[in-house]
Order: C-alpha cells, then structure tokens, then sequence
C-alpha cells in the first residue's frame, strides 16, 4: 500500500513509518519539523516538510503520492500547552486535522487512521477502574478536548461521506526516540536526567510532595503494532484503546528507571500541573485481542534506557 504518515519525523510516527516500510509499504513522511527530526525520517520514505495547517500544499502533497490509507500521528501535543495557548492547539489538532480529512478524501484514500488521546480524554477515572472506550468523554484539558473534537468530525464526515477510520485512543506513550527536551514525556525527562546525575521532579497528583499522578504508559512497539494493524484494516473496532491497563505513579516511574540506569537521583517535589489529571488507566481488553499481550514496564523501560544509554 501507499500509506502517508503525518508527523511521520516524530517519536511514534517514524516507529509507524519504520514498521510500514519494513512491511512493504511504500510511505511518504509529512512533517513540519517543528518538534519532529529529519533524521528520524527513514531513509526508504519519501519526506515532504510541510504544515498540515496549510491545507493547499497538503492536498498537493497527496495528489502527487496518491495514498491509499492515512496514518494521522501529527499534533500540538503537550496538555501544558494547550493550557497556555489554546488557540495554537486548536489550530494545529482541530483545522489541521481537518485539512489531513479532507486531503484523504480528495484522494479517495481508504483508510485514516488516527492517533487520539485515551490518557486525557475520559477525564479523571476513579481509583479502581479502568475506562473503557465506551465510557464518556469527559476532557478536561484543550487538547483532549481538540482530539475528542477530531473523533467527533470523523464520525460525521463517516456518514456524509463515506470517510472510513480507525481511531487509536494512547495511553502514555513511552521509548527510543522520544524528545526530552521541552514538553516531553516523563520517561524521557527522567532518563536524560538520570544520566545527567541531575535531580528529577515529582510533580504533585493532589498535593506537594505526593507519589505524583497515576498513568497507564505503554510501549511504543505496541503502539506501532496497533497502528500497522489498523492500516492493514485488520482491526474490526472504530475506537480502541492502547495501553497496558496497569497503574504507575510518577515515583513509581522514577524507582524502576534509577533501578535500570543504576544510580539514584535527588527527588524534588513540584506543584501539580494544569490540565492533568490525576489518575489515567485504560481498559486493555480490545488492545489485547488486537495486538496480544502488551510489553511489560520493565522490559519496555530496560530498552528505552539502553536507547538513551546508547546516544549518550
């Protein structure tokens, strides 16, 4: 197939673009490089450096590859942001995702696969439950509320015409080549951090000095798989979520990647962020039947650190 990966030069999409290549696919990356590496675009994809917020270039871009599904990975996506600068979100989640839309079916692409958020758009989960796709929406965050808006587009565009997706709710997604510079990932902070023997910082769930938030973090091999999966059209279910459904405070987090770099670090206690919520772990009972069991934490962590290890 001819696949086109939006923010294919980012930390899941060049995963998503490395798996379609290696399985045969012929793949055209689009980034804008703002937050995406060219190097992390594979060397057998097509790239085009493009912003999905500018719709004419875009629909050129596709009319000139002509693809046949869309792996739709390219977003504004830190909460803290959104929270910041909402307009800058929306822009970039909603219309620029709307543009993706209307490329696709210009093109008469099959298939749109879109990479959604399940570790903010159910909003809190009560401690002992795990949120299942079925659930209701509750975000409350900008951009939770920007994908949840793009999952409701696609539903609407799927009945006026005839747009066929797949949506990918992640939990948090962690691995090789995720930035830590930034609004990164925890994992990634933490593991420069660690090597740096530079202190970490345990931002509050409720209150100063607490064990931090509660996340579902998932592998980014597993997040590949589902993606590929859901290209292929093998993935029966319009919303899935991709987790583990297990729980993991933030020092929980930090005591397994100081146990994996070997060394321990000086702990600080930061405030609670705005838009987080405090506890976020996804049902994993589609995910499984999907794309099997999901990577364990600490095998998933013992390969990211030796990632980090390795370009250090």
């Amino acid at each position: 197939m001819r696949i086109v990966v939006t923010g294919g030069a980012g930390f899941i999409g060049s995963h998503v673009a490395d798996a379609a290549l290696a399985a045969g696919h012929e793949v055209l990356v689009v980034d804008d490089l703002s937050s995406g590496k060219r190097h992390n675009v594979p060397a057998g994809a097509r790239f085009e450096q493009l912003d999905i917020r500018k719709a004419e270039p875009l629909l050129a871009a596709f009319r000139a590859f002509k693809p046949e599904v869309i792996s739709h990975q390219a977003a504004q996506t830190s909460v803290s942001v959104s929270t910041r600068e909402p307009l800058r979100d929306a822009e970039v989640n909603v219309l620029g995702s709307l543009n993706v839309m209307e490329a696709a079916l210009s093109v008469g692409a099959g298939r749109l696969v879109f990479a959604s958020t399940g570790g903010a758009i159910y909003g809190e989960i009560a401690d002992g439950r795990r949120a299942r796709e079925e659930d209701p929406a509750l975000p409350l965050s900008p951009y939770a509320v920007s994908k949840l808006a793009v999952e409701g587009y696609m539903r609407a565009m799927s009945v006026d015409r005839g747009l066929v997706y797949t949506v990918l709710r992640y939990a948090n997604v962690y691995g090789p080549r995720q930035d830590p510079h930034g609004e990164a990932g925890v994992v990634a902070i933490f593991a420069q951090r660690l090597q740096a023997k530079l202190p970490i910082q345990i931002n509050a769930k409720r209150e100063l000095g607490d064990a931090g938030c509660i996340r579902d973090y998932v592998y980014v091999s597993d997040v590949v798989r589902a993606n590929l999966a859901a290209l292929e059209g093998t993935l029966v279910e319009p919303v899935i979520n991709i987790c583990t459904g297990e729980e993991t405070s933030t020092a929980m987090l930090a005591d397994q990647l100081e146990r994996h770099f070997g060394r321990a670090s000086e702990r600080r206690a930061g405030p609670r962020r705005p838009g987080d919520v405090e506890r976020s772990v996804l049902d994993p009972v589609r995910c499984r039947k999907a794309i099997g069991d999901a990577t364990s934490l600490a095998q998933g962590l013992a390969q990211t650190a030796a990632w980090f290890v390795a370009q250090r």
